[in-house]
């Protein structure tokens, strides 16, 4: 077994990056989110058309490694792992969470910084702050009403209540429930269709949809009319293949 607490492959520019500790249904540690950063430092300088995050074994995340904080592992900084979190969001190309078993609490606030999920027909999904007397500090509170509305967002929050990967995609939590057997295959073919397609213009409509949820609305589209008249850097490439 690797002892690094995220793998990381690439191949044909899709990324992916793999929670590593099946044993701890891969709870995240302060070793978890500087290996993470790392490999989001790493990839931001390579041909990566888009990044699917998962978890080995059984499970995506069953949350930060509760045992291990109180034993008094932590970041250098309190901020950083909020910092990490932000900066997947933030990451120039498409992010897919794919979703197996446990997606709990600070694994649920991981994987609600991806572009969208895909889960299998197996996972479960919770915010169980509340279950342990504890707040959100990595980004629950914007990130899951932004996902599935106010109202429902604090549903979950409040009761800590467990949903299916089928009750998740109901709601608008995941994009897609498939069966865990194709889950694999459904998502691979999900990110070769995003690597087909422009880099470029993956990246200004990621761009442009961040400032539809940060700027006030009329700002938000006069930045997109403002923008230069012309293609993607390799959007000229892509038509004389044609």
């Amino acid at each position: 077994m690797s002892s690094e607490l995220v793998v990381r492959t690439l191949e044909d520019g899709v990324a992916t990056l793999t929670l590593n500790r099946p044993e701890k249904l891969n709870a995240l540690t302060a070793g978890s989110f500087e290996e993470l950063r790392a490999h989001l430092d790493a990839l931001s300088g390579a041909d990566v058309r888009c990044i699917v995050l998962t978890g080995a074994g059984r499970s995506f995340c069953a949350g930060h490694d509760l045992e291990s904080l109180a034993a008094g592992d932590a970041v250098e900084s309190r901020y950083d792992e909020a910092k990490t979190v932000t900066m997947l969001e933030e990451f120039p190309a498409p992010v897919i969470g794919k979703i197996r078993g446990h997606c709990f609490t600070g694994g649920l606030e991981l994987a609600l910084a991806c572009d969208f999920l895909v889960a299998g027909d197996t996972a479960q999904f919770g915010d169980t702050h509340s279950q342990w007397g504890l707040a959100p500090v990595w980004g629950m509170s914007v990130r899951l009403p932004e996902r599935v509305g106010m109202a429902r967002a604090k549903e979950l929050s409040f009761t800590a209540r467990r949903i299916s990967g089928v009750e998740a995609a109901d709601i608008g939590l995941v994009n897609h429930c498939v069966s865990d057997v194709g889950l694999d295959e459904f998502v691979a073919r999900l990110a070769a269709q995003i690597a087909a397609n422009s880099a470029g213009s993956n990246r200004i409509y990621k761009s442009l949809y961040a400032n539809s949820r940060d700027l006030p609305r009329a700002e938000a589209l006069q930045t997109e009319t403002d923008l230069p008249f012309g293609m993607p850097d390799d959007a000229m490439e892509r038509l004389t293949r044609r």
